[in-house]
């Protein structure tokens, strides 16, 4: 199984290229899906995108209720004026949290793995997730976007008695 690469790998800042439709059709990236979402759920994450694992393109998967999405070239079309801060994690930068501010909702539009264009509507803890993963490809960390780090410590200070 691939690694996770860590921050401040500097694999991580490289920003990540398109996939072609014939790549797709050809089935050429169906190993690195199939890698991708074991990687993922061996580590409890709900999204991880390729540059996560030293692949250098466009690709993201979310965890869902309903199970795996699958995002080949994903663009955000629009997104909803209202954000919300919330607190995000990260695989690559493990031990720390930070509040950044996302757009609530988001339409995007992929490509599925077997090139067939799709767009979706995402919402809430979805959107977050679909934004921080695309981030990942533009070589954007969310600490880069956190107003608030926190580092998690294994015992809090108000703990020590």
């Amino acid at each position: 199984m691939k690694e996770i690469l860590i921050n401040p790998d500097k694999r991580l800042r490289k920003k990540s290229r398109p996939i072609t439709v014939q790549d797709l059709k050809h089935g050429k990236h169906d190993e690195l899906i199939k890698e991708m979402k074991e990687i993922m759920l061996a580590k409890d994450g709900i999204g991880l995108a390729a540059p996560q694992i030293n692949e250098h393109v466009r690709l993201i998967i979310v965890n869902t209720k309903d199970g795996i999405v699958v995002f080949c070239n994903p663009e955000i079309t629009s997104q909803s004026w209202k954000k919300e801060v919330d607190e995000e994690g990260c695989l690559s930068v493990p031990n720390v949290t930070g509040l950044v501010k996302r757009n609530y909702q988001i339409t995007v539009s992929a490509k599925k793995p077997s090139g067939e264009p799709f767009e979706t509507t995402a919402k809430g803890l979805f959107s977050r997730v679909i934004q921080h993963e695309i981030d990942h490809l533009d070589g954007i960390l969310f600490i880069d976007k956190a107003k608030k780090i926190f580092k998690k410590n294994h015992e809090r200070e108000d703990e020590k008695h």
